[in-house]
């Protein structure tokens, strides 16, 4: 690197890599990874699709993203150029991390009030987990068809990120994304209407 151009202060790349292995750590394969700038704002988004080691068949995906913002990382790069004879880095800047388990659509839906209510118990204070659901009629003489989509959100400190804290997003968060998975993987074939 020539002399005066300053390292990036924490390596986006290198954590989403240490996402991918922590959650194969905890029980989930990794099918697909993808990586989009917007050329305009230059806003990143990291994904990546993966599942529970019991779903390889299906029915239930989980899919990762993590929104990258420009502005958040140029304005926590700079705190850490002022303060960089400090021993800790700036808290106050994060990046929405994002947990969603997607079902194909359900014969037998649940009740989305019952489901939601278990589903805050599995996910607990640390992993809240949002129900939404979607009506579609593809023809005007067939029933609605319901699908659901589960959606979990926490925010990245990027202190936390740049010290390396192999801990982020903690054990506990991967665990109960565990958790979440096996209870949608239980309780689909009811609502898929095989049993």
């Amino acid at each position: 690197m020539p002399e005066g151009v300053p390292l990036a202060v924490i390596d986006v790349a290198g954590f989403v890599a240490e996402l991918k292995r922590h959650a194969a750590d905890h029980g989930f394969h990794v099918h697909d990874e993808r990586h989009f700038v917007e050329t305009y704002s230059l806003r990143q988004m990291w994904e990546v699709d993966l599942h529970p080691e019991e779903a390889c068949d299906g029915p239930i995906d989980l899919h990762l993203s993590l929104e990258v913002d420009p502005r958040t990382l140029l304005g926590f790069e700079d705190a850490v150029l002022k303060h960089e004879d400090e021993d800790t880095a700036p808290d106050g800047f994060t990046f929405p991390l994002h947990f969603t388990w997607t079902l194909p659509p359900l014969p037998e839906a649940p009740d989305l009030l019952v489901l939601a209510t278990e589903l805050a118990a599995v996910g607990g204070l640390d992993l809240p987990v949002e129900v939404t659901a979607i009506d579609s009629i593809p023809f005007v003489t067939d029933a609605p068809q319901r699908s659901l989509t589960m959606v979990a959100k926490i925010s990245v400190n990027l202190a936390d990120v740049m010290v390396d804290d192999v801990d982020t997003p903690s054990c506990d968060i991967f665990n109960r994304c565990k958790d979440v998975s096996m209870y949608l993987l239980q309780h689909a074939p009811a609502w898929l209407g095989e049993h």
